[in-house]
């Protein structure tokens, strides 16, 4: 299905290059397979449609530089204007995909053709980058106006292959761009949740009238609507003919209720999306769910405490996109109970140790023996990553005056004869003998003996893809990062980003076994080395 804009300037807004949603000069190219409802539907709504071929419009194709077709699949939205870019080109025909990794305040992880970790780049402002042709229809096609009525005479092509050959057969020079923008799959029921909040939130819908009686935002259009005066509505909500909604029933924008669909006593529609003559059953709940009717798909009905037939976590609600496995796999549940058992281990192993280590500390230098610090945990979570105390009192202090004397780059802290590592403090990290209260983490279910390591949010924040990916999985004792990075100047920062998500990518029981076994042979050195 494609969407066709008789013209545009080149400054294209969303609003613009979705034109059907909020109005526009507008024509539907559906295929011929397509039933005849579909047909019918748009132009009921005041829209051409055409199967069999595309009319221009000649008379009008020429008021503008540009013709734009639009994949009817997706709702893209270009964050920048168009005008620079559609400028500057000598192409007369411009393929568009929107990416939402070019937005800016984004950062993007850089990598050679074998997968190597070059650096990363943060984007301070939307971004426009060259991409290969792509294979499929893309977002948006745009035609310098005076070519596109030879292009199109032949009707519009069903591939997008079959497309490009007829422009370069006609002497059109063809360039692929990625623009900056947002993208909606319509297809799927996410995607069309999130189209039609934003139509609702920002545009009135066409044709539909504001009833003021039912309360702020609530659009209605056609008829015969039984809407019980004891129902609720938080809008925007728009409500088609034929709706029925019973006393008690909430509806909480943004929501759409379709033509005769049916709302019973005490039910909730929230954030959702209720299909054709669909029903949601009393006291029952439908939120961030497209439920359809009976000949709709394969559900016509939310019942009670349930989210309908597709269901929006609240990983994808927070904006985050954690990479989750099934529990009956080993990052899922069996990489836990080993957790618990090796830690249970050591402690048992190191209890002698424990006390003597502690005396040490307190001899030492003044101060408590363990130090606690608010970490980031699984998904996020907050924690106190536990230690022993290997540095002075007051050293979180220090370090902002030592930061121009730090050895590594990106946001952690690192110096060479550290003035504030004590003496037993520093024979304690050499050792590692200093993470032994981690495993009381491990066993509370905040840490695992193998992962990232533990971070605060001030840390993650500033590498929103990497944090995600880290998040993924608990933090770890050790880690591939601790274990292979090399202490290069400049590096340590990327070398961290690479290992991490690496080893989320890649997690199974003969990696954590072989950095276990490589955290062991290391600790073993050390401590030799400091005897």
């Amino acid at each position: 299905m494609i969407r066709v804009s008789g013209s545009t300037d080149g400054n294209g807004s969303f609003s613009e290059l979705v034109g059907d949603a909020v109005g526009g000069d507008v024509t539907w190219a559906l295929p011929t397979s397509w039933p005849s409802d579909s047909c019918q539907g748009l132009e009921e709504r005041g829209r051409s449609v055409v199967t069999d071929g595309l009319d221009i419009g000649q008379g009008d194709i020429r008021r503008h530089p540009w013709f734009v077709l639009s994949n009817g699949r997706f709702a893209a939205h270009i964050s920048d204007p168009l005008a620079s870019l559609f400028t500057d080109t000598s192409a007369d025909a411009v393929a568009v995909t929107v990416d939402p990794g070019l937005l800016a305040y984004r950062e993007r992880i850089r990598l050679t053709e074998d997968g190597e970790l070059v650096g990363y780049r943060r984007l301070y402002r939307d971004g426009a980058e060259p991409t290969p042709m792509p294979i499929d229809w893309p977002h948006h096609l745009f035609l310098r106006s005076e070519r596109a009525e030879a292009i199109l005479r032949e009707g519009l092509p069903q591939a997008f292959g079959e497309m490009i050959e007829r422009c370069r057969s006609h002497g059109l020079r063809t360039e692929a761009v990625l623009l900056a923008g947002s993208v909606a799959d319509l297809t799927t029921p996410q995607g069309l949740l999130t189209f039609c909040e934003a139509v609702l939130e920002q545009w009135p819908p066409a044709g539909a009238v504001l009833d003021s009686s039912l309360g702020a935002k609530v659009y209605v259009q056609g008829a015969n609507r039984k809407i019980s005066l004891e129902a609720r509505f938080v809008g925007p909500v728009l409500i088609g003919s034929g709706v029925c909604v019973e006393d008690g029933a909430v509806i909480v924008g943004p929501s759409i209720l379709c033509d005769d669909c049916t709302v019973r006593r005490a039910a909730m529609v929230d954030s959702s999306i209720v299909g054709p003559r669909a029903v949601v059953e009393s006291e029952g709940l439908c939120r961030h769910a497209v439920t359809v009717g009976p000949d709709g798909g394969p559900s016509d009905r939310c019942g009670l405490a349930t989210d309908g037939p597709w269901r929006r976590s609240a990983r994808q609600q927070n904006g985050s996109v954690f990479r989750t496995w099934p529990w009956f796999s080993y990052a899922g549940g069996f990489k836990r109970i080993a957790d618990v058992v090796v830690a249970s281990i050591v402690l048992i192993l190191f209890a002698p140790v424990v006390p003597l280590i502690a005396l040490a500390i307190k001899i030492n230098s003044p101060g408590p023996v363990f130090f606690k610090d608010k970490r980031q945990g699984l998904h996020g979570r907050l924690f106190h990553c536990v230690k022993f105390r290997t540095m002075r009192v007051g050293a979180a202090e220090i370090q902002d005056k030592l930061r121009f004397v730090s050895e590594v780059d990106g946001p952690q802290f690192k110096m060479a004869d550290d003035p504030r590592i004590s003496t037993v403090g520093h024979f304690l990290r050499e050792t590692y003998l200093d993470e032994i209260p981690q495993f009381f983490n491990v066993l509370c279910g905040q840490m695992s003996i193998v992962g990232p390591r533990p971070s605060p949010e001030t840390e993650n924040t500033l590498c929103p893809s990497w944090r995600d990916a880290r998040l993924s999985v608990r933090p770890g004792i050790t880690g591939l990062w601790q274990v292979y990075r090399t202490r290069e100047p400049f590096r340590d920062f990327q070398e961290w980003i690479y290992y991490d998500t690496k080893y989320v990518q890649e997690l199974s029981p003969r990696m954590d076994l072989w950095v276990c076994w490589c955290t062991f042979r290391k600790m073993v050195e050390n401590f030799v080395r400091q005897l």
